[in-house]
């Protein structure tokens, strides 16, 4: 072995160091990731229960959450589809395998900015006491001015009325674009409609806020300030996955459904 005082055992002495505490990081990672998947899940679950306001602080978050049933379904064709599991089922993953039925969005298509759109997609029942469907949450994404914006769409059985919306993940400028989680801000989209009466993803953002008086009203939420492209950004997100290329499949057929027990109970 080279003399203490040397270059050489200084070099090896770092070696070793190193070795060791890459060890042990990764060690640590290991253990950690466990913890931090469901850290994950847990962050998830709440912001799907925020989104139908059902959320308290310091809840019990796995009863809460047997409140909601997730289920798959095929965005080309609507329906839900029981061979894959949505406890497993990564959308955003299978979005870019096209085993599982991801495909590259062309161009002029993408008006979200998402690259690259998933076969199949989970979404997440209320139901009503009486077993009928009440609220169906959908996972919504885009890009806005620095970031993709991850977040959850709730909207009524009648497939055309929101209940509201969150956020959970983007890194938008906090104070302008980052209003996306002024609760405030959210609040406005309660009650607002999606489509318009020839069937078209009416449901945008507006510059210089609502005027309530205008018919179109329904169809509005106000833009954030100052923070235009982010705003753009959200509109083309919500009319992307709320159109055939999304989600519109699937209300469709819940509204048609909602439609059908509204009926049968005379009402």
């Amino acid at each position: 072995m080279a003399a203490k005082d040397s270059k050489a055992y200084a070099l090896w002495v770092a070696f070793v160091l190193c070795l060791v505490c890459s060890m042990l990081v990764t060690a640590a990672a290991i253990a950690l990731r466990p913890m931090q998947q469901a850290a994950k899940l847990d962050d998830k679950r709440k912001n799907i229960l925020r989104v139908v306001g059902l959320y308290q602080e310091g809840m019990d978050i796995d009863q809460a959450f047997k409140q909601i049933t997730p289920k798959v379904i095929d965005l080309d064709t609507g329906e839900i589809v029981e061979q894959i599991d949505p406890a497993t089922y990564d959308q955003y993953a299978a979005a870019k395998d096209p085993a599982q039925g991801g495909q590259k969005i062309p161009g002029d298509a993408d008006i979200a900015k998402i690259k690259y759109r998933p076969r199949y997609a989970t979404v997440y029942f209320l139901y009503n006491a009486d077993g009928t469907p009440r609220t169906v949450i959908l996972p919504i994404s885009g890009y806005g001015l620095w970031s993709t914006l991850y977040g959850f769409l709730a909207v009524e059985a009648d497939g055309n009325t929101v209940v509201g919306i969150n956020f959970y993940r983007h890194a938008e400028t906090p104070g302008l674009g980052g209003e996306v989680d002024n609760p405030m801000w959210k609040k406005q989209w309660t009650g607002k409609k999606i489509y318009d009466e020839s069937g078209k993803v009416a449901l945008h953002l507006v510059k210089g806020g609502v005027n309530p008086e205008n018919p179109e009203a329904v169809h509005q939420v106000d833009a954030l300030a100052g923070a235009t492209l982010t705003s753009n950004g959200v509109t083309y997100l919500i009319q992307y996955w709320l159109s055939d290329a999304g989600f519109k499949p699937f209300l469709r057929k819940l509204s048609a459904q909602h439609s059908a027990v509204r009926t049968a109970g005379g009402e």
